[in-house]
């Protein structure tokens, strides 16, 4: 049975029980900040097991993209080593959101596995949670014991711990016992040896967990007590990758046809062997898999970076090129030749991997050939620290400073050390990044408390678009302590006028006031999970009182004047520079706005200067707001509105006209394109691949911008005497100082040549090598021409010179090519060890070298050392 035959299959089937087929949500999340990825298949529908927002149908199913490789669930280190975890994997699920619970849950998965699917009874498990002893005191599921009973002998029911069999989404939140469902895909022959139910959950490759079903009951509090749910849900995963593992009769997720396309094309691409020797298969199951990660997470918005998501992206592509570099002997990149064959494997089910295709290839190519150059860069660095080594073991310092500020992996590291005869001191590596870790997370701990509940409020209103003020009632609160910010606490209202962090722009700012005058200022506004939440240092005195919530005027008219802005650039752009231009991020904040978007090339100087202009007659031209809420997604597509890649939209959806710009957007914007007064493009350039930035400002910014550089022009004419023409008469001064250079330059040069003829009465011979350590009064190109000029005389020459320059010093050293080969001399290691004296360092070849340092007062000692070399 073919894969998509595997997923179509789940998908009727559970149509048939009445549920409502739904698309899988992108994978790098907006609104949750508890999780950077979706990382199981409930991840996107918390909001209703929260109960915060209600779902389209009470049953549900999909197909979800997942990603585990942080936090809690990380598989990242054992992809690659086994042939059943994965970095990016589908998830199968259907959900009843207070609807059917273990009965159904349990009967439709058995009928779906042995009937429609067709596998042996014989050959499944099933699982049930035994209970704890511990504070919970929970006892066993015997409901889903009883039920199990129905369908599979009891000696294939096995118990499980807490730990396996109950399910939470975090430290805080709905939770419940669980039922998995294990595969049994051994020979006969190894079944006869040992018992399956032994097996079960011990990472054996052939005895496999492949569904999940669980049982929400309960919510977990912040003090780790648990109280009833007031509906119970239904929340089941199946891994998709396994289920194919088993229903195409194989022994690895990796020879089922998710994999195999990919596989064949990576044996093609190095001519290596899948099946033949471990190293070589490693490798090709970490690329195979991780091509996977980084083309979805692309596909939904978030580029390889160096901080948060984008940080684990990068590193996912990096250890996959890593692989192939160590194991498959590829140099240059290849890894991105692979999303072709991954576009047409799954670009049917997940239509945006065709749409981002040239995107996701060229922003691959890039990062590829960005950290072949690290690893270069790397050895080059590898072999100082071997060069500088006293004895057999390199320090996990070292390392780890190679690891940290390089990027250059561990393991390569200790594969090249080993290959040296040398040790690493892993002990001190591992401590060093253990260190680095408690800094980090010091840094980001975070305690949150149980909401305190003021009255039960089903529906919190935003009413934003329509005023900045309102009276509201507090109707919830909790207490946030973290080590960065301090005590904070997370107010939210039964309405609100306070826009939340979103959509790229970032949250209102204001005040709250009780009517004896009191006020607590809202620093920021944020989003969770379909609950806004205003911050604040404080409490109010009277929490049970109402309040006047009043937003700050100046910072949601700033916010509002350069998110419209966006949208007029993102129409310029596109105009401009052609169709393929689609936003790819944006931060809209008072003080400027930045905009992500594709493009393969410079945007050159005359066309920022055009799309300036394009944004500019659109202010001018005072066009209004034309918004629209709560329109079909399909009639808004329809009449053109703009949707974004890696966006999650609901049935229905707002948009936002401004003339033939049309966007779908939750943003805050101006009522009128006159608002934002005047825009001005500050910088343009690449952030990735493909993907062009521009940071740009508006209104007050614009204005305090022009006030600066009038400043500037006034203070710069006044230097230049007050000159009627100041351009002209700054081109006379670079004349006059570019020959005034080349006077300085012929000065020095006649300098050094008679420098030259002085340092040839200087030289000694010591065994047999003209040898001279003098400090001269030369700068480094003077230092350099002196030192060649004096080589092409003799061929048995070693020369350091020092040199102090605007109070740094300056070490050079020049040993003979013949040197060099007849007594292993080598100029890079002399400065290197010499540049101890100047407190610095530095390198070169084996020829010609320099150092550079900050303490001029050490030349003379190093001058002096010199003479040991020889």
């Amino acid at each position: 049975m073919k894969s998509q035959d595997i997923r179509s299959k789940f998908f009727n089937f559970f149509e048939g029980k009445q549920h409502l087929i739904v698309p899988s949500a992108p994978m790098v999340l907006k609104n949750d900040p508890t999780l950077m990825f979706v990382n199981s298949g409930m991840a996107p529908f918390k909001e209703y097991f929260l109960g915060n927002a209600e779902p389209k149908k009470n049953r549900i199913a999909d197909s979800q993209k997942c990603l585990r490789v942080s936090g809690k669930h990380n598989d990242l280190e054992e992809v690659g080593y086994d042939t059943y975890h994965h970095t990016l994997f589908e998830m199968l699920g259907n959900w009843s959101f207070g609807d059917y619970f273990k009965e159904e849950a349990i009967a439709w998965a058995w009928e779906l596995l042995t009937e429609v699917y067709g596998i042996d009874k014989d050959i499944l498990y099933v699982t049930i949670f035994e209970g704890s002893e511990d504070d919970d005191k929970l006892s066993m599921d015997t409901e889903a014991y009883d039920i199990w009973k129905k369908y599979i002998a009891e000696d294939r029911i096995l118990k499980g711990n807490k730990k396996d069999n109950f399910w939470e989404m975090g430290d805080q939140g709905p939770c419940g016992p669980c039922s998995e469902i294990h595969v049994d895909i051994r020979s006969a022959e190894e079944k006869a040896k040992v018992d399956g139910k032994t097996l079960i959950n011990r990472d054996h490759p052939h005895v496999v967990e492949v569904w999940n079903l669980v049982f929400m009951q309960y919510n977990r509090k912040a003090n780790r007590s648990l109280e009833p749910l007031p509906n119970k849900h239904i929340d089941t995963g199946m891994g998709f990758e396994r289920l194919c593992m088993v229903l195409q009769g194989v022994q690895s997720n990796y020879d089922t046809d998710v994999f195999t396309p990919i596989i064949r094309e990576i044996e093609t691409i190095t001519d290596k062997k899948y099946g033949e020797k471990d190293d070589i298969d490693i490798a090709i199951r970490v690329i195979s898999d991780h091509v996977r990660a980084v083309a979805f997470s692309i596909a939904d918005g978030q580029l390889p970076s160096n901080t948060g998501a984008g940080y684990v992206i990068r590193r996912i592509l990096r250890r996959a090129v890593r692989y192939g570099f160590t194991f498959l002997d590829k140099k240059e990149p290849f890894i991105y030749r692979l999303v072709d064959v991954l576009s047409k494997k799954m670009g049917e089910a997940f239509p945006e991997l065709r749409a981002q295709k040239v995107l996701i290839e060229n922003v691959i190519k890039e990062e590829e050939a960005s950290f072949l150059r690290t690893l270069e860069q790397g050895l080059v660095l590898l072999n100082r620290i071997v060069e500088d080594t006293k004895g057999d073991t390199v320090s996990g310092e070292k390392a780890f400073e190679l690891y940290d500020t390089y990027g250059f992996p561990i393991d390569l590291t200790a594969l090249i050390l080993s290959e040296k005869n040398l040790n690493l001191d892993e002990k001190g590596f591992k401590e060093e990044l253990q260190k680095q870790k408690n800094r980090s997370r010091s840094a980001s701990e975070t305690s949150t408390d149980d909401w305190t509940i003021l009255f039960e409020d089903d529906i919190q209103e935003f009413i934003g678009y329509d005023t900045q003020e309102a009276n509201v009632k507090i109707a919830r609160y909790r207490k946030v302590t973290s080590k960065k910010e301090g005590e904070m606490y997370q107010l939210v209202f039964n309405l609100t006028p306070f826009y939340p962090e979103g959509g790229g722009q970032i949250g209102d700012k204001g005040f709250l006031e009780d009517k004896h005058g009191d006020i607590v200022y809202i620093l920021d506004t944020k989003k969770e999970n379909n609950v806004v939440y205003h911050l604040t240092k404080e409490l109010p005195d009277h929490l049970n009182e109402s309040f006047r919530a009043v937003v700050s005027s100046e910072h949601r008219a700033l916010s509002s004047s350069n998110h419209t802005a966006t949208h007029l650039l993102h129409q310029a752009l596109r105009a401009i520079l052609g169709e393929h231009v689609e936003q790819k991020g944006s931060l809209v904040k008072p003080q400027s706005l930045r905009f992500d978007f594709s493009h393969f090339s410079k945007v050159t100087p005359e066309q920022l200067q055009e799309i300036e202009d394009f944004v500019n007659a659109r202010i001018e031209g005072q066009l209004p707001l034309e918004e629209r809420r709560n329109v079909p997604m399909e009639k808004a597509i329809e009449e053109g509105a703009m949707a974004l890649f890696g966006e999650k939209y609901g049935d229905t959806v707002r948009t936002i006209r401004f003339g033939k710009s049309i966007e779908l957007c939750g943003g805050i914007h101006v009522k009128n394109t006159s608002d934002i007064w005047h825009f001005k493009i500050v910088s343009e350039g690449a952030v990735a691949a493909g993907i062009r930035r521009i940071e740009a400002i508006t209104n007050k910014a614009v204005k305090d911008y022009f006030s600066e550089n009038n400043a500037a022009y006034l203070q710069m004419k006044g230097l230049l005497n007050n000159a009627m023409e100041p351009i002209k008469a700054l081109e006379n001064l670079q004349g006059e100082n570019a020959d005034l250079k080349k006077e300085i330059e012929s000065l020095l040069k006649d300098k050094a040549k008679n420098i030259k003829g002085e340092l040839k009465n200087e030289l000694t011979e010591i065994n047999g090598v003209q040898y001279l350590a003098k400090k001269l009064d030369l700068d480094a190109a003077g230092i350099k021409d002196v030192c060649f000029e004096l080589g092409s005389q003799y061929n048995n020459l070693f020369l350091l010179f020092g040199a102090e320059n605007d109070g740094k010093a300056i070490l050079s050293c020049y040993i003979s090519k013949e040197l060099v080969a007849s007594k292993g001399l080598n100029a890079g290691a002399v400065v290197r060890e010499l540049g101890k004296y100047i407190q610095g360092g530095g390198g070169g070849q084996p020829f010609f070298a320099t150092a550079g340092g900050r303490k001029p007062e050490g030349i003379s000692e190093a001058l002096k050392a010199s003479k040991d070399y020889l």
